[in-house]
């Protein structure tokens, strides 16, 4: 007999109620002697509706989900506590204290360049990096969203980009990563440092055996940074993730992380790195420091996905939340125990009716890109984090959601009143189309007095 938390069981077709309805009898005025009396508690069982749920075997990639989010009137709807794949999940009911404020959005900005899709977004404090299939990294300045230079190169799509407060790290098609200097002298400028691997040593470490898997023999499909370790970390369609050092850019160590493509890495500032796969896992991996000058990780912990590839991940600083987006198009996240520290799964969040292809996080907004051409912005509950509320559909490009990127803040010059709370959303998409978006949470008393002084904004751009 299958568990009922397994996830190849299924709800009971009958379900039973228990309701209870209770009588009061009074006596009149000249009976004041006499107490009331109340009747004994009648129950009624009442049978409800079979709750067995279709089988979705007839869609191999993408089951359809519930999209009760339409629309911004609507867009308050608590992710569900169950699913087809997931009957048992834990995700509990968002509290209605979000209903005192009024959710807005608006595509602030729209740019359409001919340089294919977009691939790839990075940002560092007020400047946007943007990878795409030519050989352009497009470099723009916040707040006001103006194109302010290029990173020129013979190789093409840039796949993947990594920006510290001094380097920018962008991964091409050809297996290699290039690496830049930010200077800010006299404006903000870019000079060309490496390219890693370099040819020269590549072939002198293949020459002499010392290491003739120094370069991925796959596409690259992630970079993650470790400042304070001085390591670069880059993952690749070959199933492995490779530490660079920063220092001198050459390969320490070759981690066989998974039995499948991996597609997505995260490096936390505790030494902590997270890896996303198609076989279905996130595995956490430790770096251990010892004597010798190679530095190795060991495995920590692989959390499953319910039998679906995971694409993207993103980690909230502030509250220790892992989030992976999968492919049938769920947002699984993992949070950390109070007493035993590990990571414990937490739930999932519906929405997406396609893979999610990308995640970004800021404060208490989680922004997910999916395939279906939409995002999607979550808040999370300040009290418990388990509880997550989807507060707006991004609707307007035209192709799947590539990447995502957010900070807290505006992108103009327009006045911010103090009770605004929200975030600024950049978003790139396969049609070629780079948007950015604004999401504001504002209390109702604040809104009527903007409504007021006529500083009312269109949704669509």
């Amino acid at each position: 007999m299958a568990s009922l938390n397994s996830p190849d069981s299924s709800p009971p077709n009958i379900s039973f109620s228990i309701k209870e309805t209770r009588k009061t009898t009074t006596t009149t005025a000249a009976a004041t002697a006499t107490s009331s009396t109340e009747a004994a508690a009648g129950r009624r069982f009442y049978r409800s509706s079979s709750t067995k749920e279709p089988s979705f075997s007839q869609f191999p990639f993408t089951p359809p989900h519930l999209n009760n989010c339409p629309s911004l009137p609507q867009s308050f709807h608590n992710s569900p506590a169950t699913s087809p794949l997931h009957p048992a999940s834990t995700t509990a009911a968002a509290p209605t204290k979000l209903s005192d404020l009024l959710i807005s959005h608006r595509c602030v900005s729209s740019v359409l360049k001919k340089d294919g899709q977009i691939l790839s977004i990075a940002i560092f404090n007020d400047i946007l990096y943007t990878g795409s299939d030519s050989n352009l990294v497009r470099i723009w300045k916040l707040p006001d969203f103006t194109e302010c230079g290029q990173l020129k190169t013979k190789a093409s799509m840039a796949v993947a980009l990594q920006v510290s407060h001094d380097k920018v790290y962008a991964a091409y098609s050809d297996c290699k990563i290039r690496v830049w200097r930010r200077n800010w002298d006299r404006g903000l400028k870019h000079l060309r440092l490496a390219t890693i691997p370099a040819t020269g040593n590549y072939v002198r470490s293949y020459i002499s055996g010392k290491d003739k898997m120094m370069k991925h023999m796959g596409p690259i499909t992630s970079l993650a940074i470790n400042i304070s370790d001085d390591v670069l970390y880059s993952s690749s369609l070959d199933k492995s993730v490779k530490i660079w050092r920063i220092s001198d850019f050459k390969c320490v160590e070759t981690i066989q992380a998974h039995s499948e493509p991996i597609n997505a890495i995260i490096a936390a500032d505790d030494g902590l790195l997270y890896t996303a796969s198609d076989d279905a896992t996130v595995r956490v991996w430790r770096r251990n420091f010892s004597r010798s000058d190679r530095p190795t990780h060991s495995l920590v912990v692989t959390l499953p996905t319910k039998f679906s590839p995971v694409k993207t991940l993103s980690l909230a600083t502030d509250s220790g939340l892992l989030y992976g987006g999968c492919s049938d198009g769920y947002l699984h996240f993992w949070l950390t125990g109070w007493f035993s520290g590990q990571l414990k799964y937490g739930g999932s969040l519906q929405g997406h009716t396609h893979a999610v292809m990308c995640l970004a996080t800021v404060g208490k907004y989680v922004v997910s890109g999916s395939a279906d051409t939409t995002c999607r912005v979550w808040a999370r509950d300040e009290v418990d984090c388990q509880m997550h509320t989807c507060l707006a559909v991004l609707v307007g490009h035209r192709g799947p959601v590539r990447c995502v990127a957010a900070f807290s803040g505006s992108v103009s010059e327009e006045v911010v009143e103090e009770a605004d709370d929200g975030c600024t959303i950049c978003s790139g998409s396969l049609d070629g189309v780079l948007k950015v978006w604004r999401v504001t949470c504002t209390k109702n008393g604040t809104r009527n007095r903007s409504l007021q002084n006529g500083t009312e904004y269109s949704d669509e751009m």
